[in-house]
């Protein structure tokens, strides 16, 4: 049963927070910044109102999750240290001797009562909302761009995630202490999962055994992401291949499994729209949503900052309808792509090739005819007839027997005469220096808050987990500028 948000509990020791947390400290300036409120009344219908015993406040529940985010540590980790970390208890608005939760009710929390809430735009939303009431966003530029995330399962098998972070963990002890090396089980050699994961787990017998060292922050902190892998891998290892992932390019020759992020973003770093899609799904056919999205959250936008990706002849009539510039160059292999509506051929900038509806990169590409000829010129594109022969896709598009299957583009130097114009212009050659900008952000997310890596499987797992990363870094922007 859920009870209203109820205000600190009240206690004699509340007055330690003014002694303890300074105005300074980053969780005490979330708190002043946002009202917390509107997660209650997005989640209060994914509780019972009448009936059961009285459930943790979704608002401290996800504010565990945002600490999670923030600081990039396990759930046991983030429970552990709200047991100590007195800005923590601030943050979550416990009284300094109030108990914590069991870590085991974050999963909880995930899967019953954020399941199915829109959440990446629920708080990109709000974020965008208070940075305009704050005067914080001026520009009408949105920059726009994808950041790829690998699947929890791939580029790297269980086993070698396993070593990985195995290898931390004696790191870390090592640290502490050099004359443990010869203390420590002998390290697993083989390629056979069940082999690491007999070894991981003596290695953390070895290590609780051991009361002052498994309690070192440190050394804890890699015992626990040890034993939370060990145990998903466990009961993943068979079935450890994220089925909503799929591979994408990030140039002809290199590839990952796993996510896209698309994200538009203002001159002043404030991330507007997003949304995640399979790694397989091309960059411009996003940008529709995003300048929607952007502008559906108070966003007033009269120029649109990208790269070649974003430049498709959809696009274009787009940004034309509403009196939109779009800086990023032209490229004929984008802006021709797309035949009709049922031929849907991806353009990946990344690997300059187009990708089929299946999945499928073309595996070379040749360009036809002559220069000034009087004619187009055509680039042809070439895919694996073996995948054709037996993709579920290929009524329609492979003709059985045939030898090769190809997708051509007709080059008409003189079709976009008026973007070419423009792309020479002081206006257009300006804009274009705010690109590096979302470079940056997409860094920020991937290094300082674990967007490198899924955290879990499925399409709607990562949605949460890009909503919580990119609310943290709009939090974290707005507070920068409001200095």
């Amino acid at each position: 049963m859920l009870v209203q948000q109820q205000e600190m509990q009240l206690s004699a020791y509340s007055d330690l927070y003014n002694l303890i947390v300074p105005k300074e400290n980053l969780l005490r300036k979330i708190n002043e910044l946002i009202d917390f409120s509107f997660i209650y009344d997005e989640l209060a219908n994914k509780y019972c109102s009448n009936n059961g015993r009285n459930a943790e406040s979704p608002i401290r529940m996800f504010k565990y999750l945002l600490l999670k985010t923030i600081y990039t540590i396990s759930d046991v980790d983030v429970v552990e240290r709200s047991r100590f970390d007195m800005s923590f208890k601030y943050f979550l608005g416990m009284s300094p001797e109030q108990d914590v939760i069991n870590a085991s009710s974050l999963t909880k929390f995930r899967k019953l009562r954020l399941k199915d809430a829109d959440l990446l735009n629920l708080l990109i939303g709000k974020t965008v909302s208070i940075a305009i009431e704050k005067g914080i966003v001026r520009s009408k530029s949105i920059i726009v761009d994808a950041t790829h995330t690998l699947s929890r399962s791939n580029p790297f098998s269980a086993i070698e995630v396993l070593k990985e972070r195995s290898k931390l963990l004696r790191k870390a002890i090592y640290t502490v202490d050099e004359n443990l090396k010869g203390q420590l089980p002998v390290k697993n050699m083989d390629d056979n999962l069940q082999s690491e994961i007999a070894y991981c787990k003596e290695l953390e017998n070895v290590i609780e055994s051991d009361p002052t060292l498994s309690l070192i922050p440190t050394v804890k902190e890699k015992l626990n992401l040890l034993k939370e892998t060990v145990e998903d891998t466990q009961d993943n290892f068979i079935l450890s291949k994220d089925m909503e992932a799929k591979t994408g390019h990030k140039s002809a020759d290199s590839s990952f499994f796993g996510y896209k992020t698309h994200i538009a973003m203002t001159e002043e770093r404030i991330i507007t729209a997003a949304t995640i899609t399979s790694a397989e799904k091309g960059d411009g056919p996003e940008l529709p949503k995003l300048l929607r999205v952007s502008q559906q959250n108070g966003m007033e936008v009269d120029t649109i900052v990208g790269d070649t990706a974003y430049s498709g002849k959809e696009n274009l009539k787009l940004a034309s309808a509403q009196n939109i510039k779009i800086i990023a160059r032209l490229n004929p292999s984008i802006t021709q792509g797309i035949r009709k509506d049922e031929d849907k051929f991806d353009y990946n900038k990344d690997a300059d090739r187009f990708v089929c509806p299946a999945g499928h990169m073309a595996i070379r590409k040749a360009r036809q005819g002559k220069k000034n000829s009087g004619e187009n010129q055509v680039d042809t594109y070439y895919f694996d007839v073996q995948k054709c022969r037996t993709c579920p896709l290929r009524d329609g598009c492979y003709k059985p027997g045939a030898k090769t299957k190809t997708y051509s583009v007709s080059i008409k130097s003189d079709l976009h005469q008026e973007q070419i114009s423009f792309q020479e212009t002081d206006y257009y050659k300006e804009k274009s220096k705010h690109r590096y900008k979302i470079e940056a952000k997409n860094s920020e997310l991937k290094n300082v808050h674990g967007y490198r890596r899924a955290s879990s499987y499925g399409i709607e797992n990562m949605q949460m987990q890009g909503a919580i990363a990119i609310f943290t870094v709009n939090l974290k922007r707005i507070l920068k500028l409001e200095r």
